[in-house]
């Protein structure tokens, strides 16, 4: 019975959504729950889906509930689009349990084809341990990994996926799926709906998904999986499998789509993804990236991207005018310190200061370094990083919005002399940096 319950609910669902399951958790998570797992979750604004809210909350109010996350290293650095998934895991181990973070590093060689319209760049084995290696700093940050029984683990599905005989795959794990669900995954339905090829490779994907919360079920006693509302489908996925296969209880949580006031995808930018890690985003301009938060986002970012206690930001959000500024500077504040440690947070609040509301040039900006006593305007906006080509900076020239020395620039062929060591250059309002003659 509850096998065709959730092949109904993946039949009817709209983009992760089924109407019918949403009032259902919408129910439940106006209820008080026991487990401070869930409490956490809720209250946080965490919980969009739940497959079996009663049993998981009871199950977390009397053991250790080990939870996962999987996350494919297509990339050298997360992004703040993956972090409300980081900050599930955060918070599953702030409840007194075990986070398993899962690298996908066999997945990543075929592509989730959720969200896609077409196939995804498959990286060689070296690509792929490269950017594993560098990922794995963006999660010290936020986890205390270890040997004790709540401390978070890293795991590769490359370590078993990449065992798996295709034959036996077939006989043993694929006959649990048919092709009428599983073309009716929004993943797959979306992209035939729009005549975008999608390969048999990239088709399997879910399988593999479902397969490692079995294998993850077996080696680390896992019970919970928990993702954004678009893994949804692949999440029951894998609860129907271990319930067929092992005759095991798991269960699944999923998160909203976070986007901004505007409307816009969260983690995105005008200049592209907000990285995590130092070496591709400076900690300075990840600290800026969450002062320009929308007055309507404050209290809701707070919730979720800081550990700011709950009445600290209810006072918070609830200031106006002007005000709202500095509950920004303490959002920036707390997410900078969190990725990148409270000196970085000091310095690039230090620096903003500096350049915003004393009109100085703080140490943190982004520098570009001139060997030449004279650079153009162009070469200087694209060398700095504020423009992709000298097109988009002959456009913002012509817009009145690159300025030297807060001096607007008029001319797309002005020549910016050096020989005084140091100039400051700036694009629009919010972005500002240092040229320097070496």
């Amino acid at each position: 019975m509850r096998s065709k319950i959730y092949a109904n609910l993946l039949h009817n669902r709209k983009t992760g959504n089924c109407t019918k399951w949403n009032k259902a958790v919408t129910t439940l998570s106006m209820t008080q729950y026991q487990s401070d797992l869930l409490r956490l979750l809720n209250n946080r604004g965490y919980i969009h889906q739940i497959t079996d809210a009663n049993a998981l909350d009871s199950l977390a109010a009397k053991s250790i509930i080990p939870g996962y996350i999987g996350f494919d290293v297509t990339a050298d650095s997360l992004h703040v689009g993956n972090l409300v998934q980081i900050m599930m895991l955060r918070r599953l181990q702030q409840a007194g349990h075990k986070p398993i973070v899962l690298m996908g590093g066999a997945t990543t060689k075929i592509g989730d084809p959720s969200g896609k319209d077409e196939m995804r760049k498959i990286l060689d084995d070296d690509g792929i341990a490269s950017n594993f290696a560098k990922i794995r700093g963006c999660f010290e940050n936020f986890l205390t990994f270890g040997d004790g029984p709540t401390d978070a683990i890293m795991v590769n599905n490359d370590d078993w996926l990449g065992e798996l005989e295709y034959i036996p795959f077939l006989r043993d794990i694929g006959r649990h799926f048919t092709i009428n669900r599983m073309l009716a995954f929004d993943s797959v339905k979306l992209r035939l709906e729009r005549e975008q090829p999608l390969t048999f490779l990239e088709f399997n994907y879910m399988i593999l998904q479902a397969y490692d919360f079995l294998e993850l079920s077996r080696q680390y006693g896992c019970k919970l999986q928990m993702g954004g509302s678009d893994q949804w489908g692949n999440i029951v996925n894998g609860i129907e499998l271990s319930r067929r296969i092992d005759g095991a209880e798991l269960y699944g949580v999923t998160t909203p789509l976070i986007t901004k006031a505007d409307g816009s995808k969260m983690g995105k930018s005008v200049d592209g993804a907000i990285w995590l890690n130092a070496d591709r985003l400076a900690p300075y301009d990840y600290w800026q990236f969450w002062r320009n938060t929308d007055d309507r986002d404050v209290g809701r970012f707070m919730r979720l991207f800081t550990d700011i206690d709950l009445d600290e930001i209810k006072r918070l959000e609830a200031l106006e005018g002007s005000e709202i500024n500095e509950a920004k500077k303490v959002l920036a504040d707390a997410a900078t310190t969190m990725a990148h440690g409270q000196s970085a947070a000091e310095d690039a609040a230090r620096t903003a200061q500096q350049t915003f509301e004393q009109g100085a040039t703080g140490g943190d900006l982004p520098t570009f370094e001139v060997s030449e006593e004279e650079i153009s305007i162009l070469d200087a906006l694209v060398g700095i990083g504020f423009c992709a080509s000298k097109g988009e900076a002959k456009r913002l020239v012509a817009g009145g919005g690159a300025k030297i020395d807060d001096v607007p620039v008029g001319d797309i062929g002005e020549m910016i002399n050096l020989s005084a060591g140091e100039r400051k250059i700036s694009a629009g309002k919010k972005k500002h940096g240092l040229l320097r003659k070496v």
